[in-house]
């Protein structure tokens, strides 16, 4: 939504909070994060918002026009959206790390290996008209967002195309707003600590 220009009010609630199912009820839906709400609509699933914002906002092009593009961000969104788990439980995100190398284990490499192969063919496919997935920057990348900074956490190893993309997500402001509103907070999640006990700052 900021990188579209959507102005917005940002709530934010730790994972870790005691009531944090009471809270996200409160604001709508599953009991779930990320929520949307926009006057009385609640919109509580990640591609459902995308969808509700490209709707609202046509002139923002969340979506490619062409029809055939179109599809295919589509398809990778939700790929994304409901795949690569055992890259999530390997690498789990976390903005305040520093740049660490760490080992994959097979199932995180297959789903890296996926990844790089998927920006790989939208870049070359689609991506003629900018840096982004196809081309302007649009909801397919705000899904891979995440990717971009478990890979850039990690020093996972990609294509010399997968890294150009990364630095292109990572250019935007945006992102050190992201980086620098994460790295405020104080709350540990073990979970998500893989150097644990010892937990690294950036």
């Amino acid at each position: 939504m900021k990188v579209a220009g959507i102005t917005f009010d940002e709530t934010v609630i730790s994972l870790d909070a005691a009531d944090f199912k009471t809270q996200v009820t409160e604001l709508g839906g599953s009991g779930r994060v990320p929520v949307l709400r926009d006057g009385d609509i609640r919109v509580w699933e990640s591609l459902a918002i995308l969808e509700y914002l490209a709707e609202k906002f046509p002139a923002a092009g969340l979506w490619p026009e062409h029809p055939a593009a179109r599809a295919h961000a589509r398809a990778i969104a939700s790929e994304m959206h409901a795949g690569f788990v055992l890259l999530r439980r390997h690498l789990p995100m976390n903005v305040a790390r520093p740049v660490k190398f760490r080992a994959l284990d097979a199932g995180a490499a297959k789903d890296v290996a996926r990844i790089d192969a998927i920006w790989g063919e939208c870049l070359s496919k689609y991506g003629s008209g900018g840096p982004f997935l196809f081309g302007s920057f649009g909801a397919a990348d705000a899904m891979f967002a995440p990717v971009v900074w478990r890979f850039h956490t990690y020093a996972v190893e990609v294509s010399s195309i997968a890294l150009a993309y990364m630095r292109a997500m990572m250019a935007l402001p945006p992102w050190n707003e992201w980086r620098d509103a994460a790295r405020r907070e104080t709350w540990i999640l073990a979970e998500d600590e893989v150097d644990w006990p010892q937990v690294l700052h950036g």
